[in-house]
């Protein structure tokens, strides 16, 4: 068997060039920055036209929350103008309701003066001249004595009575009869007396104090003047309740 000398060449395989570390680095860094770009363009391609849609929407809203801002400010002032014309239609309510009672009671009394009138001069009415009709007295807040008197005369029928009426009250004070004077009555010195001028009656009224720890029990009326003069006594239990004699 015959011996071969060995070969003085060698194969050697050799793999793949390697590649630096940098180079590897940018080419991700360009694959992630060409991802971000599709991802972009994708985005701006198919999500563009549902983002114009919701702008839309966003800017109708805002329009509708204005215009509706603006209703309910209306309303506020609509509702404040109400409730302000309200209370002055109440207000004005109130003071026609006032009114019309003291009409009512204006209508009132003048039928009574109407009524006692025409008893006054009827046919068959008692002739009498210049006299005190009636007399009365009511308490009043102030602690006065609030009294009207009716004058009347039927006697003279066209004749003017002219003059002053005057009363006091007569009473018991500390266990003794005691007279209160119109001066007394009116907590002053030389009181005048109250004037009248009528043809068949009239009605005068006003307010005196009673002193303290007086049980009135009389009221003198006195008249005088171009009518004539007539003094006239009255019970207190009468004239104070309101009814007069």
């Amino acid at each position: 068997m015959s011996n071969r000398s060995p070969s003085r060449f060698h194969i050697t395989l050799r793999g793949t060039p390697q590649r630096p570390a940098w180079t590897r680095l940018a080419i991700l860094a360009a694959t992630w920055l060409l991802s971000l770009l599709l991802a972009g363009w994708l985005a701006a391609r198919f999500a563009s036209p549902d983002a114009g849609g919701l702008r839309e929407r966003l800017r109708q809203s805002e329009r509708t929350a204005a215009a509706q801002r603006a209703d309910i400010e209306e309303l506020r002032q609509r509702q404040a103008t109400l409730e302000a014309s309200d209370k002055i239609s109440r207000a004005a309510n109130t003071e026609v309701q006032a009114s019309l009672a003291e009409r009512d009671e204006e209508i009132a009394g003048l039928r009574a003066d109407v009524a006692f009138y025409e008893r006054l001069v009827g046919a068959t009415s008692q002739r009498k001249g210049l006299n005190a009709h009636s007399v009365e007295f009511s308490t009043e807040a102030a602690g006065t004595w609030h009294y009207s008197v009716v004058l009347t005369q039927n006697l003279n029928r066209g004749a003017i009575s002219q003059g002053q009426m005057r009363f006091s009250v007569e009473g018991v004070k500390d266990g003794k009869l005691a007279t209160v004077t119109w001066d007394e009555l009116h907590q002053r010195r030389e009181v005048p007396g109250q004037a009248y001028s009528f043809r068949y009656f009239q009605r005068l009224d006003g307010s005196v104090m009673l002193p303290k720890d007086f049980t009135p029990q009389r009221v003198r009326v006195s008249l005088a003047g171009s009518g004539g003069s007539a003094t006239q006594t009255f019970d207190w239990k009468l004239a104070g309740s309101g009814r007069g004699e």
